[in-house]
């Protein structure tokens, strides 16, 4: 029993760097979560009133989600992503 709580502890500490994109607009956001399905809903519902991505009408797709062992790696990531060379890099993903 031991094995199977600390996979669901694992999983749970989990997070991901995401990067969604809006077609309408040509706009992609960088961030991290523990959960993408539940902030990709967030995003399109435009339950952060105040954020970047409520700004913008038009639907949010996932295009590219990477995961990190832990909030502190994601963060680390986010950051990089958002760097000139890491927009470089995301901008493979956008679709043309």
């Amino acid at each position: 029993m031991a094995g199977a709580e600390q996979a669901i502890n694992k999983s749970i500490d989990m997070y991901f760097v995401y990067v969604v994109y809006n077609r309408k607009h040509g706009k992609t956001y960088i961030g991290e979560t523990n959960d993408v399905d539940e902030r990709l809903r967030a995003h399109n519902d435009h339950r952060f009133a105040t954020s970047y991505t409520a700004r913008f009408d038009g639907s949010w797709e996932l295009v590219y989600s990477e995961q990190c062992a832990n909030r502190q790696e994601a963060r680390k990531r986010e950051k990089q992503l958002k760097s000139y060379r890491g927009r470089q890099f995301v901008k493979q993903f956008i679709p043309g």
